[in-house]
């Protein structure tokens, strides 16, 4: 198999996937590699995600590791095979690679969640309001990344799944940059929210029971919830969470943030209300 110079989260997901099942399995990698007529190195490569594996390696290797979930091995397999190669490859070599590990992720969620403390979130964010968040980075953007990052970031916006935004009230009436391009962006946020797929909650200043959520968080859905992960913004870009434990918090954490917010449509009320104030 051809090596890999620089894998995707997705791919490397995969392999931490293979690694958890091993270890859980109790052998060793030189083992695991044995009963794939591999080698130690060729193992590792696997489990780095460095190389791609094949449909029935990662079957043999579900068998060899007694791991009896179909579901979970069906969609390892799906990790393993696919072979799309989506509209973010374009931007490869031009942005981070957490631009398009996200976008990637986008493209394969089966759901997604978020909170958002002091931003909308970039999948309903109008052009003005991406390119001011852009805009303020340091260091200072050239005029080139910054027009490339916008059109990543618009490029990257349909939304064809369940999607649920908790949103703040700091986040609603921080102006990015100017009043017309904050009312235009709570107008594009009321619009999405009227979409069947599309539900979105405010959390008011003077609303009790917002502890639980002191920070935002991207909430991405897999094809099992074994494969779900979790985007934490970090100083250098993004962190993937995929720990079983640490999903199981962020799941409880979500839920809790949404049981302290408005409903749907008292949230459309309530941003409606903030439009016409700014």
């Amino acid at each position: 198999m051809v090596q890999r110079r620089e894998p995707t989260a997705r791919q490397m997901r995969l392999g931490i996937e293979l690694r958890r099942l091993r270890e859980a399995a109790g052998l060793t990698a030189v083992e695991a590699a044995a009963l794939l007529g591999a080698n130690r190195v060729q193992m590792s490569h696997i489990e780095s995600g460095l190389v791609g594996v094949s449909e029935e390696r990662v079957r043999r290797l579900a068998s060899h590791y007694a791991c009896t979930d179909k579901k979970f091995i069906d969609a390892l397999v799906a990790m393993a095979t696919d072979r799309t190669r989506g509209w973010w490859e374009e931007y490869r070599g031009l942005l981070p690679t957490s631009f398009l590990d996200l976008s990637e992720l986008n493209h394969h969620a089966t759901f997604r969640r978020d909170v958002a403390i002091l931003y909308v979130p970039g999948l309903l964010q109008t052009e003005d309001y991406a390119r001011a968040v852009f805009s303020a980075r340091v260091p200072e953007l050239t005029d080139d990344e910054l027009e490339l990052r916008v059109r990543h970031r618009l490029a990257g916006q349909k939304i064809s799944v369940p999607y649920e935004l908790v949103i703040h009230e700091s986040a609603l009436r921080i102006r990015v940059s100017d009043r017309s391009a904050s009312q235009a962006q709570l107008a594009r946020l009321l619009e999405l929210s009227e979409a069947d797929n599309i539900t979105v909650r405010a959390i008011p200043y003077d609303l009790d029971g917002f502890a639980t959520a002191a920070s935002t968080m991207t909430y991405v859905g897999g094809l099992v919830p074994k494969l779900d992960t979790v985007v934490r913004d970090v100083p250098h870009g993004s962190a993937f969470i995929d720990s079983e434990a640490q999903l199981g918090a962020f799941r409880t954490r979500f839920r809790k943030v949404e049981a302290a917010s408005l409903d749907p449509e008292r949230s459309r009320d309530f941003i409606d209300r903030l439009t016409k104030e700014l």
